[in-house]
């Protein structure tokens, strides 16, 4: 049958991308990442950050994609789950959005709709409009990334990725990862998986984090890119976070950051005006 293939009969060549494997990358063991993750974890304890917030919503499902105008802000950040994030509107830089959280109830603030919604740190039941789904913890889950804890269990395999070709060239080039997964252990002696953490080989710093429902689905994505030195911490300038099920993409380009700065609790505090409706979600 060999000959049959590779006999007199001509074939037909179509021309693909090229593809050059990077060669020169950086062993590590399970433990040494865990070790990574965890030190950075314990490295961060506030951030404050400025951040352009740029939103897409819709999908295949929806048949068309809309990318909102690019909002300037501030995102604020206390362990162990105090938020505050400010939007400012285009042009006059005015609040658009305010929102405040401590780990269980969020509060949120639009001055220009005269609306103000309280509600559960998590949702339960998913809106009709995608970003109505967005809640404070998916923004923390992506802006800090946790070690495996005492009671989760942990697997390494080895995979690749590929990346565009850099601005001049045109071969695309392949970068060997580790992707550290952690599960946990359900009551029905079943394990499911909780995250999958990809770590590029060229630096080992996470490029990819991907969040699982208990029904095994990626109910989150996190991208990162472009790491800049703050102090003793290395930290990403851009997270995409994607929801798919939710269809909504949520990126924050960070452009000044301060690390371990003292932040007081007034700084997480979010006072409604006199006379605007409360909509509890």
């Amino acid at each position: 049958m060999c000959a049959l293939f590779t006999g007199c009969y001509s074939a037909h060549v179509r021309t693909v991308s090229h593809v050059v494997v990077i060669q020169k990358v950086l062993d590590a063991t399970l433990q040494q990442l865990l070790n990574q993750l965890a030190q950075q974890d314990a490295a961060i304890q506030t951030l404050s950050a400025s951040v352009d917030f740029t939103a897409t919503t819709g999908g295949q499902h929806e048949g068309q994609i809309k990318e909102n105008p690019t909002f300037a802000g501030y995102i604020l950040l206390r362990r162990p789950f105090d938020m505050h994030v400010i939007m400012l509107a285009p042009v006059f830089r005015s609040r658009a959005l305010e929102m405040v959280s401590d780990g269980k109830q969020f509060k949120l603030l639009i001055p220009s709709r005269n609306k103000a919604v309280v509600g559960a740190d998590e949702f339960t039941q998913s809106g009709k409009n995608g970003l109505e789904n967005l809640r404070p913890y998916i923004v923390r889950d992506a802006l800090l990334i946790s070690t495996a804890s005492a009671d989760e269990f942990v697997t390494l395999t080895k995979d690749s990725r590929i990346l565009p070709p850099a601005a001049g060239r045109k071969d695309s080039t392949e970068e060997p990862d580790y992707d550290v997964t952690v599960l946990r252990h359900r009551e029905d002696r079943v394990l499911e998986t909780v995250r999958v953490i990809h770590f590029g080989r060229v630096t080992l710093k996470p490029y990819r984090q991907d969040i699982y429902d208990h029904d095994g689905r990626i109910v989150t994505t996190v991208q990162y890119d472009k790491y800049q030195k703050f102090g003793d911490v290395t930290y990403p300038t851009s997270i995409l976070i994607s929801r798919p099920l939710d269809e909504y993409t949520l990126r924050l380009d960070i452009t000044k950051l301060t690390i371990n700065q003292k932040l007081d609790d007034e700084q997480f505090v979010l006072k409604f005006p006199e006379g605007v409706p409360i909509t509890t979600m």
